[in-house]
């Protein structure tokens, strides 16, 4: 330590301050906690603890109003929340967005879907700017052959990544000036910048930028200077949060250093932590690299201090804190994400992964429809819980205290009006009791022999319900990337986090808990630990090959070189400086990149980076591509300034058998435990304790269950051996589920659904499921009946159950182990033929015991047009391979010429005329293959399920969760026919009907029983099967039904078949919704169902209608296929407006971003937003359309598919319609042509789709 000079490490987290203080003479540190806020005693928590210690230290006093001297402070280094804070909160900088003309709304629309597919009111956060200024310039793409047409050769320009840019139109710097003085005299001097394609082509940014400042603007973030990366979407997102972010920060930081003296003129010595666990210097600290910046202190804490020295495991971080829990995976290096989303903005740069889930110790405790439910509301710290006096409601926490894991004497009495009385044990207990009569009125009107829970049993079902939902993103991070997360050591650190960690390491199947023995400040102490970061990077596009590699190591020269010099500047010297280079590769035809990093062999020879792509492509993937091409997508420098590190301190060992402090009573599974208590200061190297324990860690509480033992390490770290316990379930009861265990799996069998859909997109190879994920994956009972379905896409909710039944009662016996089925007939339960599911059955000793099956949007199956998606077809024939049953494989082998015969011979039509075959039958493969591994990761987890709790458990519990979605349903029904109608009598009857573009009529009569709670929806009166497309599966009926339930019920239910079970669902044979086997149904998927959607919820007057259209856009010709859906405005509510320029309902797929679009196809996008006043008015208004307008640049089938471009969406209770879509074709020649809804034209070079989508209703008289 440099002259007896102290050294500090802070974290200002939301509620507290954490300090660790290395303090000369002292081997122990000098630890801190303090509010973050406390106006009353102190401006600034980071400075008034560094005071504190001070005065400890010195003996001198430092009044509080006075700047601290600096001759005893070495350095200081902290993390704060202080960007994360203000971005939640938007309590952020004002600030104006200048963007491309014709995109003044692409960061509003975003990718178009929706944050939660069942919130009618499609909540978003706000957006960070004020103003937009649309800045009248463009650059486009073009290649090399283009650019040898183009007359004026200055205006071709050679960008940064290689490509050959042109400048289409300057920036117009006399119309641009008296905008940007607009926005200085409206108060706004903070401004974000992105511009098309401005990763390659930085001059028109750089412009602005320097014309804003000469104006006067404090602040300018561009986005080409902030991450150089292709996608114009999240690099615009990233601008604004810079722009809306660094102002405060810089304003904090100024506060901050201005409470510290200065000698000569040399400032106090403060490195700050970013995003990516690295440190920076003051001038560098910016917005869009400190959102993590807390967070990221913790994982660079235990990867640092645990890491090969108390365990040679991968670790999973576990930091749980009061309203979130944070977890992450360390495993020799820092695992990195380049993109995250925080708050609705989408963050580009690097940063540490680090996933949160909305629970922690302020968790709210619920007791809804027959089930436990923790979170994701929290108590917040004001009121808090129970127990904190001041009126809250029950928590997490309340439950750890009923139960003995907090114990009052050991923490701050700080309650009450005095601040001075210790938690309140009794309040909780009470709160707990009247819980407790509900709960059990409930159990014994459904068993009246069952036993009353007491408040403890309860607690700790709670507690139990709080872990498994802390385990599901832990199964997430580990397994999606192929890991097992058994084969990990739980690194557990955060305020409420040792209170949990054997639990739930006995859950995930972990034998090994670490705690650090400062885990109640660990984020803190990680910033001792942690080296200074400078990062270059640049977008490079370019087919990889040995040829290039002069060119990419050239590239990363220049970037070495200013790394180097920024570090270098900062006092480093070449010796304490280490670098890493980077290359961002991707497969071609693929959107998925992976940041390789140089390597060299055993002789010092370096890497090929193709090699290592592959290897860890293979990994991720599970699979490789040959014969595809690898694309560089950009060159990244990552250089480390290595800094004098705080170190670990061994410990003498321990003689003699650690003292407790005294003995408590805790409430584990098995009943209350007379329990000793030790200190961790009291306890020395090898001191071992034996569960029951609890363990004080400062202000942290270590709890040690029974069968388990904790051992104190060398370093003064506890390492917590889990033993095995008994059987995690009593026998279950086939008629009534346990109330805790419910909950438990209703978490596991979703968290399988989810795990099976992150597999099938890890494996994937085409856009559509791997980019757009147009998918999902379900478990099902024996029967076919749905247990689980991850909310993926709406249209598919439910629907595989009709395809799993039907194959179940088609292959009746003829089924054995091994086999997988596939179709996508809509006779066999299918939606339209590009959904192709497959079906898996499952068996134990001989006898099926389940399914799982996963649905996949195909791009091509054949048929009359590329793309699968034709406008005209009248017979199913025409629309490309049909199949209703087949097995995939047989037995365990894979049927490769079976179904290669299918998907290139389909049927004849009914002409006998031949139908082109699949034209992508290698990617059909490759994402058949995927969507078997989905299903088999589905079928290990449930296997591993059954072989914890028994398969009599798992079966019991897959009925068990569908009837309790059965009850939520039922009271929902119960609750709307109240809501809807005042008659009196037990039953509400409702009609609604709406017309599809051609005139054909959807017809709904919907009676709801308002005793039993149930529905039945009648559509006798619907149209006859259409001569077109747009006939719809009775299938998709089903889904459309069963997704306006769950959102009408506003509980998060587990979507399954319990959901159907209080509906009957009568569709006529022969009509448009129940239509022949030989019938075309391409355009019901995506058009029908959003038209049965919006007749369900009008009945229901639960909203206005939606758009009402998925707007399906194809275009390609013999090399190519390009296939999208475009989002529009959804329906106003009785207490909110609509959402505009978003995916309505049934679907909620991602649009492509603008540069990736004019990247790849031979097209440019000339507008892109918001189709304004087009929501209907009203109380409440409808959402806005969007408009789409493309030119394209060389001849090419073009098709669309779309409806409500005749019949408008409907307002709702007076409100206004919302407007008519709209297709125009807009010739080379000026020629403007109205298309129509569904059309098919061949393009010529020049010219524009234009796309006007439809609005949402307005709901109430305006």
């Amino acid at each position: 330590m440099e002259g007896g000079k102290l050294r500090f490490c802070v974290d200002r987290g939301g509620t507290f301050t954490d300090v660790y203080a290395e303090i000369p003479g002292n081997s122990e540190g000098r630890t801190m906690k303090l509010l973050s806020v406390d106006p009353a005693n102190y401006a600034d928590a980071p400075v008034e603890g560094i005071r504190r210690i001070l005065e400890e230290y010195t003996g001198e006093s430092i009044p509080r109003n006075s700047r601290i001297p600096t001759d005893k402070i070495e350095w200081v280094r902290m993390g704060t929340t202080v960007a994360t804070n203000a971005l939640l909160e938007r309590k952020g900088e004002r600030i104006a967005l200048c963007v491309t003309r014709g995109f003044k709304d692409l960061l509003q629309i975003g990718n178009q879907a929706r944050p939660n597919i069942f919130d009618l009111t499609v909540s978003k956060p706000s957006n960070l700017y004020e103003e937009v200024v649309e800045i009248d310039e463009r650059v486009e793409l073009i290649s090399s052959g283009d650019a040898a047409d183009i007359p004026d050769a200055a205006a071709i320009v050679r960008g940064i990544s290689g490509e050959l840019v042109r400048i289409v139109k300057p920036i117009d710097e006399k119309a641009l000036i008296p905008k940007l003085n607009s926005l200085i005299e409206k108060g706004i001097t903070s401004l974000a910048v992105v511009l098309l394609h401005s990763y390659t082509y930085v001059n028109h940014e750089v412009e602005i930028e320097k014309l804003a400042l000469r104006l006067g603007f404090k602040h300018v973030s561009l986005s080409s200077a902030l991450t150089p990366m292709v996608r114009a979407v999240p690099r615009g997102f990233t601008a604004c949060v810079d722009a809306y972010l660094t102002p405060v920060i810089k304003e904090y930081l100024q506060g901050f250093m201005s409470k510290f003296e200065e000698k000569q003129g040399k400032k106090l010595n403060v490195l700050f932590m970013q995003s990516d666990g690295g440190l920076a210097p003051e001038k560098s600290f910016s917005g869009h690299k400190a959102v993590l910046s807390g967070p990221a202190g913790g994982v660079v804490g235990y990867s640092q201090t645990l890491s090969g020295v108390e365990t040679d495991k991968p670790l999973i971080g576990f930091d749980m804190g009061g309203t979130s829990t944070d977890v992450s995976r360390y495993a020799g290096s820092y695992e990195h994400v380049i993109e995250t989303q925080i708050s609705g903005a989408i963050i580009q740069a690097p940063q540490l992964e680090i996933n949160t889930v909305a629970a922690g110790g302020g968790s709210k405790l619920k007791f809804q429809f027959g089930a436990f439910r923790v979170g994701p509301e929290s108590v917040g710290a004001h009121p808090g819980p129970v127990c904190y006096r001041k009126g809250g409601e029950l928590a997490v926490t309340d439950a750890n205290l009923v139960l003995g894991y907090i114990i009052p004497d050991y923490f701050p009495s700080i309650f009450g009006a005095g601040e001075d009385q210790p938690l309140d044990v009794d309040a909780t207990r009470a709160e707990f009791q009247n819980l407790a009569k509900r709960v059990n009125d409930y159990r014994r009107s459904r068993d009246p022999e069952a036993t009353d829970m007491t408040v403890e049993e309860i607690a700790q079902g709670f507690v139990n319900v709080a872990n498994e939902t802390m385990c599901r993103p832990i199964r997430q991070l580990t397994e999606m990337k192929g890991h097992e997360t058994k084969n990990h050591a739980l690194a557990c650190f955060g305020g409420a986090g040792p209170q949990h960690s054997c639990a739930i390491a006995r859950s995930l199947g972990m034998k090994e808990v670490l705690i650090h023995r400062f885990c109640g400040i660990l984020s803190a102490y990680g910033m001792g630990l942690a080296d200074v970061v400078e990062e270059e990077q640049e977008p490079y596009s370019a087919v990889y090959s040995p040829e290039l590699l002069s060119e990419v190591y050239d590239r990363e020269s220049t970037l070495l070189c200013r790394v180097k010099q920024k570090l270098m500047s900062q006092g480093f010297n070449n010796e304490n400086i280490s670098t890493e280079t980077y290359l961002n590769l991707r497969y071609e035809g693929t959107d998925t990149a992976i940041m390789v990093k140089s390597w060299t062999d055993e002789n010092g020879v370096r890497g090929d980076y193709a090699v290592e792509f592959e290897n860890l492509f293979r990994q991720e993937y599970g699979f490789e591509l040959r014969g595809r091409k690898i694309l560089v997508c950009d060159v990244r420098v990552r250089g480390v300034g290595i800094t004098n590190i705080l170190k670990p301190r061994a410990m003498l060992p321990g003689l003699g058998t650690p003292k407790s402090e005294g003995s408590y009573k805790v409430y584990f599974e098995n009943g209350w435990h007379d329990t000793p208590l030790f200190k961790l200061e009291n306890l020395a190297n090898g001191h071992s304790i034996s569960g029951p324990a609890v363990i004080m860690n400062g202000n942290s509480t270590v709890i040690v269950e029974p069968f388990c033992n904790a051992v104190i390490t060398k370093y003064g770290n506890i390492k917590i051996e889990i033993g095995s316990s008994r059987k995690t379930v009593a026998e279950p009861s086939k008629e009534v589920a346990d109330v805790v265990q419910l909950s438990i799996f209703n978490h596991r069998f979703m968290g399988i659904a989810e795990q099976m859909g992150r597999t099938l997109q890890r494996t994937s190879i085409s856009t559509n499921i791997k980019e757009r994920l147009d998918f999902s994956c379900a478990l099902f009972s024996s029967d076919g009946g749905l247990v689980a379905n991850a909310p993926h896409v709406p249209v598919h909710l439910g629907a595989m159950s009709s395809t799993v039944r039907w194959q179940l009662d088609y292959w009746g016996d003829d089924l054995h182990e091994g086999d997988v089925l596939v179709a996508n007939h809509p006779c066999a339960g299918g939606s339209h033929l590009p959904d192709i599911t497959v079906v898996m059955p499952v068996f134990d000793n001989g006898k099926l015991i389940f399914f799982v099956a996963s649905r996949g949007h195909h791009a091509e199956i054949g048929g009359i047009t590329p793309g699968s998606m034709p406008p005209f077809s009248k017979f199913i024939s025409e629309e490309g391979a049909a199949i209703k049953a087949f097995k995939l494989v047989e037995k365990g082998v894979f049927q490769e010429d079976g179904i290669r015969n299918l998907l290139l011979h389909p049927s004849p039509d009914e002409s006998g005329r031949k139908i082109p075959g699949t034209r992508r039958l290698q990617d059909n493969l490759s994402d058949l293959h995927a969507q078997i591994a989905a299903n088999q990761r589905g079928v290990s987890l449930i296997k591993e399920l059954i072989e914890q709790y028994g398969l009599d458990t798992v079966k019991a519990y897959m009925n068990h969760v569908q009837v309790n979605a059965e009850g939520a349903v039922r009271e929902m029904l119960k609750s709307v026919a109240s809501r809807v109608s005042s008659c009196s009598g037990d039953d509400v009857t409702v009609e609604e009907e709406d017309y599809m573009d051609d005139g054909s009529v959807i017809h709904l009569k919907l009676t709801i029983d308002k005793r039993k709670g149930e529905a039945f929806f009648d559509f006798s009166g619907t149209s006859p099967e259409v001569y077109g497309n747009w006939n719809a599966p009775e299938a998709v009926t089903a889904a459309a039904v069963i997704y306006c339930l769950r959102c009408l019920v506003d509980v998060d239910i587990p979507l399954n078949q319990g959901c159907l079970a209080p509906v009957k669902i009568h569709i006529q044979p022969g009509s448009f919704l129940s239509p022949s086997d030989k019938a075309a149904v391409v355009g019901g998927n995506v058009l029908t169902s959003q038209r049965i959607t919006d007749v369900v919820l009008t009945a229901f007057q639960a909203c206005a209608c939606s758009q009402g259209c998925m707007n399906n856009l194809t275009f390609g010709d013999d090399t190519f296929g390009y296939y999208e859906t475009i989002g529009g405005g959804s329906g106003a509510g009785p207490g909110w407006d609509g959402a505009s320029g978003v995916q309505c309902h049934m679907t909620n797929t991602r649009i492509t971003d603008p540069e990736i679009f004019e990247q790849r196809y031979p097209v440019v996008l000339r507008e892109f937003g918001l189709r304004e006043k087009s929501g209907g008015a009203g109380v409440r208004r409808g959402g806005d359309g969007i408009v789409r307008e493309i030119e394209f640049r060389r001849p090419l089938a073009v098709s669309i598919l779309s409806e409500r471009r005749v019949h408008a969406p409907r307002g709702l209770n007076g409100g206004k319609d919302g407007a008519r879509g709209a297709n125009y074709l807009i010739t080379k020649d000026g020629r403007k042509v109205y298309l129509g809804g569904k059309n098919t034209v061949e393009v010529q070079a020049g010219d524009i789709l234009r796309i006007l989508t439809p609005g949402g209703g307005g709901w109430g008289s305006p």
